[in-house]
Order: structure tokens, then sequence, then C-alpha cells
């Protein structure tokens, strides 16, 4: 039976690459205005957590909290996406999610918090920028959290937008679900030694490439130094496996008519994880909401869509 976040531990590596690396590591300067926009490192430590951030742009500036999926690091957020979003004025904040990056980690497979406490470090992290409300933004199984976060904390919340997810303690089992093809390479992930640098990191290429839509290419080469820095950096993967096992989020379940945090959903038409129509549940059961999809998109932040996606934030996030 899933749990109220319609993610079974199964296939909770579905979600687990939430965004694709293609061209991640292309050329710099795309974005002109980067070249002003100031990147600063924060650690954050609250209740027990080490929670690592870093944040672009003017503090004064409104805050864009981003919240990624699972098993990935804050680096899943690509740094000129989040440079292209603080020179349109936001004070954009990118963080680990426990168990990755350089956050909080657990013994494998013995993980001690749930979905609601990875809400509640979102709420530690503007804490610890002194940030009383922010406008939040979350990815994949991060826009599931992020869901909770916009219902439990409806006063720091200025708006949500979701993207590449699919709608909190909701029934989708009416909608389309993950391709046959990504089923059979997600239940590959468990004869995976995780502990393997190279099995690791293969896997994840593997994944990174499945997700992909159909509207760009994919670039296998920038993955892969993407994937084996992000490794390097996390110290590995096995412990980030942990969010396989997690669940929670049970108080929330029909609650999101009753949202009324001003709700955008972005959704690649290709995405072999969750199929757009889990979007469209998303925007259709809170009122109000807007739904941008993104032709051909899958389950990644293709750089050909940055423009798009950064441009539909800002107007989502404009006073």
């Amino acid at each position: 039976m899933e749990h109220v976040l319609n993610i079974s531990k199964r296939n909770l590596i579905q979600a687990a690459t939430a965004a694709t690396v293609t061209n991640l590591l292309g050329a710099r300067g795309a974005f002109p205005e980067e070249g002003n926009i100031d990147m600063s490192t924060k650690t954050i430590r609250a209740d027990g957590v080490v929670i690592a951030t870093q944040s672009f742009g003017d503090p004064e500036d409104p805050a864009v909290l981003l919240i990624m999926g699972a098993m990935a690091s804050m680096l899943w957020w690509p740094e000129e996406f989040c440079r292209q979003i603080a020179a349109g004025g936001r004070h954009v904040i990118r963080y680990d999610n426990r168990d990755t990056g350089l956050s909080t980690k657990y013994a494998p497979g013995e993980p001690s918090y749930g979905f609601d406490d990875m809400a509640d470090d979102a709420i530690r992290v503007l804490d610890g920028y002194g940030i009383e409300k922010a406008d939040v933004v979350g990815m994949s199984l991060g826009g599931m959290i992020g869901q909770i976060v916009a219902l439990k904390y409806p006063e720091r919340v200025l708006s949500f937008t979701a993207i590449s997810t699919s709608p909190l303690g909701t029934d989708t089992s009416h909608l389309p679900q993950t391709t046959q093809a990504y089923m059979e390479h997600s239940e590959a992930g468990a004869s995976v030694d995780w502990s393997d640098r190279q099995q690791a990191i293969d896997f994840v290429v593997k994944d990174v490439g499945m997700i992909a839509g159909t509207a760009h290419p994919f670039d296998e080469a920038a993955a892969l130094a993407f994937i084996e820095s992000d490794y390097d950096r996390s110290g590995g993967y096995l412990s980030a496996t942990n969010h396989f096992m997690l669940s929670g989020g049970d108080g929330f379940k029909g609650r999101l008519p009753k949202m009324r945090v001003p709700l955008l959903v972005i959704h690649g038409t290709a995405d072999p994880i969750f199929p757009v129509e889990h979007g469209e549940a998303l925007a259709g059961a809170v009122p109000g909401s807007r739904l941008v999809k993104l032709q051909g998109g899958g389950h990644e932040l293709h750089r050909q869509d940055w423009q798009e996606i950064a441009a539909a934030i800002l107007d989502h996030t404009k006073s």
C-alpha cells in the first residue's frame, strides 16, 4: 500500500535523481547578469541537525527557498539556474537534505527521521537565515515536502512552486503511472552496491538519462562529470539510500483543497516518473493554481528549459 506521499518504498528510487544534469556543465556566462550575483555558504545547526546551504543574490531581496528531491544534494539545483533567478531580484537559497551532500548523515538503513522532519528542515533553513517568509520551490520529492511546508507552515510561505511532482495525500491510482521501462530500471537499483563508487555512479548516470524528456538531447558526458563530482562531495551515496525507507505526511490526507498559499505547478509533458497528469491533478486540487507545461520535458531541469522555468517562478513570486 502506498503511504500518503504516493511513493512506495520499493520505488522511491523513481524520485531519487530529481533533476537531470543534461548540459549542467555547459559554458558559464549563459546569463550575463550572473557575474554580478554574490554566492555565500552557511552551515545551519539546529535541533541536532546540520544543514549545509548556499545562497545567491542580495539578502535584502525576497527569499526563494529551493527544496530538491530524494537522494539529490542541493547541487542538483544548477548554480547558473540559481543565479538566473537571483538576477531577477531574489535571494535564492538551496540546501542539502539530510543524508545528502554535507548535511547530517545517518547510518545506512537507520534513518531516525521522516518526511515531516524534512519539511521542518526547510523552516530551520529559513530560521537560520533570519527569514520570516519565503517563496518555496520544490522538485519531485522536494515538491511533496514543499506541499507539507505550505500546509503546515502557511504563515512562513509566500507562494509555492511545485516541479515534476505528485499531489500529496491524494489517491492517484487512476492516473497514468511510472513507465514500465523506468520501473524495470528502478527495480535494478536494489542490486546496486551503493557503497561502490563506480556502481553507484553508473546507475545514477543511467537514471538521469532515463528520466530525460524528448524535447532536448541528453549529454551523458556532462552527466557523468557532474555525478562524479557530486558523489565525491557527498562522500558517497550510501546514506542517501535511507530516503528509500522514509515515511510520513500522514496528517495531510485530503488537505490540498485547503491550501491557501498561491500555487504554481510546472511539469514536463514527457515525465516518465510522474506523468503530466499528476501535475494536472495537483493544480486541479488547489483553488486558483496555475499550471505550466514544458512540452517534451522530462523529470528534469534541462538547461534549455531554465529560462521558461525561471521566468514562471519570477512571475509567480513577484509582489
